[in-house]
Protein backbone atom coordinates (compact mmCIF):
# COMPACT_ATOMS: atom_id res chain seq x y z
CA UNK A 1 0.00 0.00 0.00
CA UNK A 2 1.43 3.41 -0.99
CA UNK A 3 2.04 6.13 1.59
CA UNK A 4 3.15 9.39 -0.02
CA UNK A 5 6.56 8.48 -1.55
CA UNK A 6 6.74 5.23 0.37
CA UNK A 7 5.38 1.73 -0.05
CA UNK A 8 4.15 -0.10 3.06
CA UNK A 9 4.09 -3.89 3.01
CA UNK A 10 3.13 -6.62 5.47
CA UNK A 11 3.98 -10.28 5.22
CA UNK A 12 3.18 -13.78 6.30
CA UNK A 13 6.54 -13.73 8.12
CA UNK A 14 4.89 -11.23 10.56
CA UNK A 15 7.00 -8.27 9.42
CA UNK A 16 6.21 -4.70 8.36
CA UNK A 17 8.40 -2.79 5.92
CA UNK A 18 8.25 0.77 4.63
CA UNK A 19 10.20 1.28 1.40
CA UNK A 20 11.16 4.60 -0.19
CA UNK A 21 10.01 4.14 -3.80
CA UNK A 22 12.37 6.84 -5.06
CA UNK A 23 15.53 5.12 -3.81
CA UNK A 24 14.42 1.55 -3.16
CA UNK A 25 15.77 1.71 0.40
CA UNK A 26 13.97 0.34 3.45
CA UNK A 27 13.12 3.25 5.78
CA UNK A 28 11.47 1.23 8.54
CA UNK A 29 11.35 -2.45 9.39
CA UNK A 30 9.54 -4.26 12.18
CA UNK A 31 10.68 -7.88 11.89
CA UNK A 32 8.31 -9.46 14.42
CA UNK A 33 5.46 -6.98 14.42
CA UNK A 34 2.84 -9.63 15.32
CA UNK A 35 2.73 -13.06 16.90
CA UNK A 36 0.74 -14.36 13.91
CA UNK A 37 0.97 -13.72 10.14
CA UNK A 38 -0.29 -10.25 9.20
CA UNK A 39 -3.42 -10.26 7.07
CA UNK A 40 -4.39 -6.59 6.59
CA UNK A 41 -2.86 -3.11 6.50
CA UNK A 42 -4.31 0.40 6.67
CA UNK A 43 -2.23 3.56 6.15
CA UNK A 44 -3.75 6.28 8.35
CA UNK A 45 -1.33 9.17 7.90
CA UNK A 46 2.29 9.89 7.02
CA UNK A 47 3.51 8.31 10.24
CA UNK A 48 0.59 6.17 11.47
CA UNK A 49 -0.57 2.80 10.16
CA UNK A 50 -2.66 -0.10 11.46
CA UNK A 51 -2.22 -3.84 10.99
CA UNK A 52 -4.41 -6.86 11.69
CA UNK A 53 -3.29 -10.48 11.89
CA UNK A 54 -4.63 -13.99 11.36
CA UNK A 55 -5.64 -14.38 15.02
CA UNK A 56 -7.66 -11.18 15.33
CA UNK A 57 -5.10 -8.87 16.91
CA UNK A 58 -5.08 -5.26 15.78
CA UNK A 59 -2.10 -2.93 16.24
CA UNK A 60 -1.58 0.77 15.53
CA UNK A 61 1.96 1.93 14.77
CA UNK A 62 3.73 5.29 14.88
CA UNK A 63 6.76 5.07 12.60
CA UNK A 64 8.53 7.58 14.84
CA UNK A 65 8.49 5.02 17.66
CA UNK A 66 10.00 1.55 18.00
CA UNK A 67 6.82 -0.28 19.05
CA UNK A 68 3.07 -0.29 18.57
CA UNK A 69 1.21 2.56 20.27
CA UNK A 70 -2.03 0.52 20.56
CA UNK A 71 -2.74 -3.21 20.73
CA UNK A 72 -6.21 -4.75 20.87
CA UNK A 73 -7.61 -8.24 20.41
CA UNK A 74 -11.41 -8.24 20.23
CA UNK A 75 -11.85 -10.70 17.33
CA UNK A 76 -11.51 -14.47 17.28
CA UNK A 77 -10.44 -14.76 13.65
CA UNK A 78 -8.40 -12.84 11.05
CA UNK A 79 -8.78 -9.07 10.63
CA UNK A 80 -9.91 -8.93 7.01
CA UNK A 81 -10.25 -5.19 6.35
CA UNK A 82 -10.00 -1.80 8.04
CA UNK A 83 -11.24 1.75 7.39
CA UNK A 84 -10.98 5.02 9.31
CA UNK A 85 -13.10 8.19 9.37
CA UNK A 86 -11.98 11.52 7.95
CA UNK A 87 -11.04 12.78 11.41
CA UNK A 88 -8.58 9.87 11.82
CA UNK A 89 -10.30 8.96 15.07
CA UNK A 90 -12.59 5.94 14.69
CA UNK A 91 -11.07 2.83 13.10
CA UNK A 92 -13.35 -0.01 12.00
CA UNK A 93 -12.18 -3.59 11.51
CA UNK A 94 -14.02 -6.53 9.98
CA UNK A 95 -13.15 -10.09 10.92
CA UNK A 96 -13.50 -13.63 9.70
CA UNK A 97 -15.45 -14.35 12.89
CA UNK A 98 -18.41 -12.42 11.41
CA UNK A 99 -18.12 -9.19 13.40
CA UNK A 100 -17.39 -5.50 12.88
CA UNK A 101 -15.40 -3.79 15.65
CA UNK A 102 -14.97 -0.06 16.32
CA UNK A 103 -11.87 1.43 17.98
CA UNK A 104 -11.11 4.99 19.10
CA UNK A 105 -7.43 5.24 18.21
CA UNK A 106 -7.03 8.69 19.72
CA UNK A 107 -8.07 7.47 23.15
CA UNK A 108 -6.61 4.02 22.37
CA UNK A 109 -9.69 2.11 23.39
CA UNK A 110 -12.17 -0.43 22.07
CA UNK A 111 -15.66 1.04 21.63
CA UNK A 112 -18.12 -1.56 20.37
CA UNK A 113 -18.53 -4.79 18.43
CA UNK A 114 -21.46 -5.83 16.25
CA UNK A 115 -23.55 -8.90 16.64
CA UNK A 116 -22.18 -11.94 14.84
CA UNK A 117 -23.41 -11.91 11.24
CA UNK A 118 -23.06 -15.71 10.90
CA UNK A 119 -20.74 -15.30 7.92
CA UNK A 120 -17.19 -14.09 7.44
CA UNK A 121 -16.91 -10.31 7.09
CA UNK A 122 -14.31 -9.91 4.35
CA UNK A 123 -14.35 -6.36 3.00
CA UNK A 124 -15.59 -2.89 3.86
CA UNK A 125 -16.21 0.60 2.43
CA UNK A 126 -17.58 3.89 3.73
CA UNK A 127 -20.11 5.69 1.52
CA UNK A 128 -23.05 8.10 1.58
CA UNK A 129 -20.78 10.95 2.81
CA UNK A 130 -19.61 8.96 5.78
CA UNK A 131 -23.09 8.01 6.97
CA UNK A 132 -23.01 4.34 5.89
CA UNK A 133 -20.54 1.48 6.17
CA UNK A 134 -20.94 -1.47 3.80
CA UNK A 135 -19.40 -4.85 4.64
CA UNK A 136 -18.99 -7.70 2.18
CA UNK A 137 -19.48 -11.23 3.50
CA UNK A 138 -18.50 -14.77 2.69
CA UNK A 139 -22.04 -15.66 1.62
CA UNK A 140 -22.31 -12.80 -0.90
CA UNK A 141 -24.43 -10.46 1.21
CA UNK A 142 -23.65 -6.77 1.69
CA UNK A 143 -24.33 -5.75 5.29
CA UNK A 144 -25.01 -2.02 5.74
CA UNK A 145 -24.41 -0.19 9.05
CA UNK A 146 -25.29 3.34 10.06
CA UNK A 147 -22.14 5.18 11.12
CA UNK A 148 -21.72 5.03 14.92
CA UNK A 149 -24.46 2.38 15.24
CA UNK A 150 -22.26 -0.69 15.26
CA UNK A 151 -24.43 -3.09 17.21
CA UNK A 152 -26.45 -4.36 14.26
CA UNK A 153 -27.05 -3.71 10.58
CA UNK A 154 -29.57 -1.20 9.25
CA UNK A 155 -29.97 -2.97 5.90
CA UNK A 156 -28.68 -5.93 3.91
CA UNK A 157 -28.34 -6.50 0.18
CA UNK A 158 -27.97 -10.10 -1.07
CA UNK A 159 -27.21 -11.07 -4.64
CA UNK A 160 -23.53 -11.84 -5.13
CA UNK A 161 -23.33 -15.57 -5.96
CA UNK A 162 -20.06 -16.01 -4.02
CA UNK A 163 -18.03 -14.18 -1.39
CA UNK A 164 -17.33 -10.44 -1.66
CA UNK A 165 -13.57 -10.40 -1.11
CA UNK A 166 -12.87 -6.71 -1.73
CA UNK A 167 -14.69 -3.46 -2.45
CA UNK A 168 -13.89 0.17 -3.13
CA UNK A 169 -16.08 3.31 -3.38
CA UNK A 170 -16.27 4.97 -6.81
CA UNK A 171 -18.73 7.71 -5.82
CA UNK A 172 -20.65 8.45 -2.63
CA UNK A 173 -23.41 6.12 -3.89
CA UNK A 174 -21.61 3.50 -5.98
CA UNK A 175 -19.20 0.78 -4.89
CA UNK A 176 -17.26 -1.69 -7.00
CA UNK A 177 -17.03 -5.20 -5.55
CA UNK A 178 -14.59 -8.00 -6.32
CA UNK A 179 -15.89 -11.51 -5.86
CA UNK A 180 -14.62 -15.07 -5.65
CA UNK A 181 -16.25 -15.71 -9.05
CA UNK A 182 -13.72 -13.36 -10.71
CA UNK A 183 -16.27 -10.66 -11.57
CA UNK A 184 -16.10 -6.95 -10.70
CA UNK A 185 -19.56 -5.45 -10.21
CA UNK A 186 -20.81 -1.88 -9.81
CA UNK A 187 -23.37 -1.63 -7.00
CA UNK A 188 -25.53 1.35 -6.05
CA UNK A 189 -26.17 1.69 -2.30
CA UNK A 190 -29.56 2.87 -0.99
CA UNK A 191 -31.46 2.28 -3.14
CA UNK A 192 -29.63 -1.03 -3.46
CA UNK A 193 -29.16 -1.95 -7.10
CA UNK A 194 -26.72 -3.92 -9.24
CA UNK A 195 -25.67 -1.52 -12.00
CA UNK A 196 -23.77 -4.12 -13.98
CA UNK A 197 -20.40 -5.77 -14.54
CA UNK A 198 -17.25 -3.65 -14.82
CA UNK A 199 -15.06 -6.55 -15.95
CA UNK A 200 -13.58 -9.86 -14.88
CA UNK A 201 -10.46 -11.95 -14.47
CA UNK A 202 -12.20 -14.97 -15.95
CA UNK A 203 -12.44 -17.64 -13.21
CA UNK A 204 -9.73 -16.13 -10.98
CA UNK A 205 -10.89 -14.58 -7.68
CA UNK A 206 -10.53 -10.81 -7.41
CA UNK A 207 -7.87 -10.14 -4.76
CA UNK A 208 -7.81 -6.34 -4.57
CA UNK A 209 -9.33 -3.17 -6.03
CA UNK A 210 -8.10 0.42 -6.06
CA UNK A 211 -9.15 3.70 -7.67
CA UNK A 212 -6.90 6.28 -9.33
CA UNK A 213 -6.55 9.71 -7.71
CA UNK A 214 -8.88 11.34 -10.23
CA UNK A 215 -11.50 8.58 -9.87
CA UNK A 216 -11.51 7.71 -13.57
CA UNK A 217 -9.75 4.33 -13.41
CA UNK A 218 -10.40 1.21 -11.39
CA UNK A 219 -7.46 -1.17 -10.89
CA UNK A 220 -7.94 -4.85 -10.16
CA UNK A 221 -5.61 -7.75 -9.42
CA UNK A 222 -6.22 -11.48 -9.23
CA UNK A 223 -4.61 -14.91 -9.10
CA UNK A 224 -3.84 -14.62 -12.81
CA UNK A 225 -0.92 -12.32 -11.83
CA UNK A 226 -2.29 -9.48 -13.94
CA UNK A 227 -3.27 -5.92 -13.09
CA UNK A 228 -6.18 -4.63 -15.15
CA UNK A 229 -7.36 -1.06 -15.62
CA UNK A 230 -11.04 -0.23 -16.12
CA UNK A 231 -12.59 3.06 -17.18
CA UNK A 232 -15.16 4.03 -14.53
CA UNK A 233 -15.35 7.75 -15.34
CA UNK A 234 -18.98 7.54 -16.47
CA UNK A 235 -20.41 5.56 -13.55
CA UNK A 236 -21.61 8.69 -11.77
CA UNK A 237 -23.85 9.41 -14.76
CA UNK A 238 -25.93 6.26 -14.28
CA UNK A 239 -29.29 7.23 -12.82
CA UNK A 240 -31.12 5.00 -10.36
CA UNK A 241 -34.85 5.38 -9.85
CA UNK A 242 -35.71 4.40 -6.25
CA UNK A 243 -39.29 3.70 -7.34
CA UNK A 244 -38.24 1.20 -9.98
CA UNK A 245 -38.76 -2.44 -9.08
CA UNK A 246 -35.58 -4.46 -8.73
CA UNK A 247 -34.94 -6.78 -11.70
CA UNK A 248 -33.40 -9.74 -9.94
CA UNK A 249 -30.72 -11.73 -11.71
CA UNK A 250 -30.41 -9.43 -14.74
CA UNK A 251 -28.52 -6.18 -14.14
CA UNK A 252 -25.84 -7.78 -11.98
CA UNK A 253 -24.64 -9.68 -15.07
CA UNK A 254 -25.07 -6.79 -17.54
CA UNK A 255 -21.74 -5.59 -18.97
CA UNK A 256 -21.17 -1.86 -18.50
CA UNK A 257 -19.36 0.21 -21.13
CA UNK A 258 -15.80 0.14 -19.74
CA UNK A 259 -12.40 -0.45 -21.30
CA UNK A 260 -10.05 -2.94 -19.64
CA UNK A 261 -6.37 -3.16 -20.46
CA UNK A 262 -4.04 -5.78 -19.01
CA UNK A 263 -0.73 -4.37 -17.82
CA UNK A 264 1.70 -7.25 -17.26
CA UNK A 265 4.75 -4.98 -16.93
CA UNK A 266 3.19 -2.44 -14.54
CA UNK A 267 5.99 -2.83 -11.96
CA UNK A 268 8.84 -3.22 -14.47
CA UNK A 269 10.38 0.22 -13.80
CA UNK A 270 10.33 0.11 -10.01
CA UNK A 271 13.73 0.32 -8.35
CA UNK A 272 15.03 -3.04 -7.16
CA UNK A 273 17.14 -3.88 -4.12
Amino acid sequence: MAMFSCLCTVSKDKSIQVVDVNTGTVKFRFKKAHESPIYSLLVISENILATGDDDGQLKVWDLRKDKAIMEMKESEDFISDMVIDNDKKILLATSGDGTLSAFNIRRRRFDLQSENMNSEMLSMSVCKRGRKVVCGTGDGIMNIFNWSEWGNISDRFPGHPLSIDCMVPITEDVLCTGSLDGIIRAVHVLPNRFLGVIGEHEDNPIESLAVSNDGSLLLSSSHDQKIKFWNVSDIDQIEVDPREKVKRGKTKHKKLNTTGAVQDDFFANLVGD
